[in-house]
């Protein structure tokens, strides 16, 4: 390929709502060009780097017994009706009318339109188990697009859904996908961790995320450096740190705490470590009526250690939390606590309520907590002495780093991550809701047992770029790259050796199977290199007069500080070497 056929657009400025290194380095490159909020182009560049994580993606989804299909990007609500999402979704599933005032949907995912297709074409056990896998447009109405294609509202996915006959069979293709999702991102030539995951809107009992590591990454990923236990910050496990509730020693008193309505304040306040006080945080449930209107609300009082933070994600776990729940309104806590939010406290309720205590809480003595009173707290509080045990203990913070890791073998360590990619078993989720069954042995209709496993094509580019960057750009590991090897020649317009040394190099380079671009565009040596590194080709070689008289030629790794110089008759042997390595 050569420059002057394709098209290099480069900007030495990012837009001005460019917030991430990947949006700002992708535009500048001419990878993506805005069309819309969270749409975009995905210019020559760009699409070639595109093609290249489908073509790794396509290969190993193959090789692991997948088969590819299409389904449409605007799906009948028909379908989103019988499992529920249609309506449970929410205003990120874009919904949409046609002529004939029916509805429908723009996919963000095709669990449904799948579980139609096996329905109808998998009727007996003796056709499982099966994969189909799409890769395909896909659109989420995103409040709030940003970062690039990081998280954009149109994206590219490969999504895959396995099929089988019972549930070990489909534990069994689970762990087929998520082998082959590590062979994926081995190949892409990034660092990352397959963490355990919440399920989230899929749904599903299993999941596991592949988290992309960066410091610029949305999620936070706990794991242990000394074993191979590693999860999302929301599925991260928190043990208890205090094994055993030691006795009362200290007695209860309530202690004038004025103006100081937070734990951090209380703690320096009374000079006690912030790990003595208790936060209480007073959710809601609404039981409705026939006509979905709330029919009796229960206040429910949370109690994590000072120091810890409430995951939400854990709490929708706990029973009489899953179904939903919602922070009380000031009339709710006045009514309960007869007090307002920053002196809350489990002691001296004016009515009752459900209480949940962290399990680390739960084994607490001598603690600080709000007195129900403003400007006071109680100080020496303990379970039992001075008030009931709760009415469940769980697991309702997120770690932090120190914590002891659950599996016992050292404790966590936090890095920041882009998800990139997720797996899940699914079970009979959607089987059930949309009847989808195949005959048994027996004869019998049995739902499929199903899993699901997506890879966030377009987001893997941005989350390699997030990675993998310099002041100078973008710096593509080899497998990724829109080109592997960018030829400069000096004076190509100019000097006729140049431009033969330049022509016939490219043209031995593509016989042996490199992904080259000679850049016969004409352009000064230092405007040329800026724009390849900006680009970030992993290997340049730069052609000269000067060079070509000397017999040799100067290479450089996009990493490199400095170039090295190759004898002219050993530049393709050590390209391909070095691409190899």
């Amino acid at each position: 390929m050569k420059a002057s056929q394709f098209f290099v657009s480069t900007l030495k400025e990012a837009p001005a709502d460019a917030e991430v290194t990947s949006h700002k380095l992708m535009t500048r490159a001419g990878m993506i060009k805005k069309l819309g909020a969270g749409i975009y182009n995905y210019m020559p560049m760009g699409l070639r780097v595109i093609r290249k994580v489908e073509a790794i993606v396509r290969e190993e989804m193959n090789r692991a017994g997948a088969v590819e299909l299409s389904m449409p990007v605007v799906q009948p609500a028909e379908l989103w009706e019988e499992s529920g999402r249609f309506s449970k979704m929410g205003p990120e599933l874009l919904r949409l009318k046609d002529r004939h005032d029916r509805d429908f949907v723009m996919q963000p995912t095709s669990e449904e339109a799948i579980t139609d297709i096996a329905r109808q074409e998998l009727r007996s056990y003796k056709q499982l188990p099966k994969n189909f896998y799409q890769i395909q447009t896909k659109f989420r109405d995103e409040r709030r697009p940003r970062f690039g294609i990081m998280r954009g509202r149109e994206f590219t996915m490969k999504d895959a859904y396995s099929f089988d006959r019972s549930e070990a069979a489909a534990i069994e293709s689970y762990h087929v996908m998520r082998n082959a999702y590590r062979a994926i991102f081995d190949r892409f030539g990034l660092m990352y961790r397959p963490v355990a995951a919440d399920s989230g809107a899929i749904g599903g009992d299993k999941s596991e995320e592949f988290q992309v590591i960066a410091e610029t990454g949305e999620d936070a990923i706990a794991y242990c450096p000394t074993s191979d236990y590693a999860a999302n910050i929301e599925a991260a496990e928190g043990v208890a740190l205090i094994a055993v509730r030691g006795a009362a020693s200290a007695a209860l008193a309530k202690t004038p705490t004025p103006g100081k309505s937070t734990c951090a304040d209380v703690a320096a306040l009374l000079n006690l470590p912030l790990a003595s006080t208790v936060k209480s945080l007073v959710l809601a449930t609404d039981e409705l009526d026939d006509k979905g209107d709330v029919k009796k609300a229960t206040v429910w009082l949370l109690l994590l250690r000072g120091d810890h933070d409430m995951n939400e994600v854990k709490v929708g776990k706990v029973p009489g939390l899953k179904d939903g729940f919602r922070f009380a309104t000031p009339a709710e806590i006045d009514d309960h606590f007869g007090c307002k939010p920053g002196y809350l406290g489990p002691i001296g309720l004016k009515k009752p309520v459900k209480v949940v205590a962290d399990r680390t809480v739960a084994n607490m003595s001598d603690f600080v907590c709000g007195a129900n009173e403003p400007d006071f707290h109680y100080t020496g509080a303990n379970w039992v002495r001075d008030l009931p045990e709760p009415d469940l203990v769980a697991d309702i913070r997120n770690v932090v780093a120190g914590d002891p890791s659950p599996d016992g073998k050292g404790v966590l360590a936090i890095d920041r991550g882009i998800e990139v990619g997720q797996v899940f078993y699914l079970g009979t989720k959607y089987s059930k809701a949309m009847n989808a069954t195949f005959l048994d042995e027996t004869g019998k209709p049995q739902p499929f047992e199903m899993g699901c496993y997506g890879i966030g094509v377009t987001r893997v580019v941005a989350a390699a770029i997030e990675q993998n960057n310099d002041a100078r750009g973008i710096i593509w590991p080899v497998a990724l790259a829109p080109f592997a090897v960018v030829l400069c020649p000096i004076g190509y317009d100019r000097s006729a050796e140049v431009k033969a040394a330049a022509d016939k190099l490219h043209d031995e380079l593509v016989a042996a199977g490199v992904d080259v671009i000679l850049d016969d565009r004409g352009e000064r040596p230092g405007a040329m290199f800026a724009d390849w590194e900006l680009i970030g080709v992993p290997q340049r070689v730069v052609i000269s007069d000067r060079g070509l008289k000397e017999g040799q030629l100067e290479v450089q790794g996009r990493r490199e500080e400095k170039a090295s110089t190759v004898a002219l008759a050993d530049v393709v042997a050590d390209l391909r070497a070095r691409l190899a390595a």
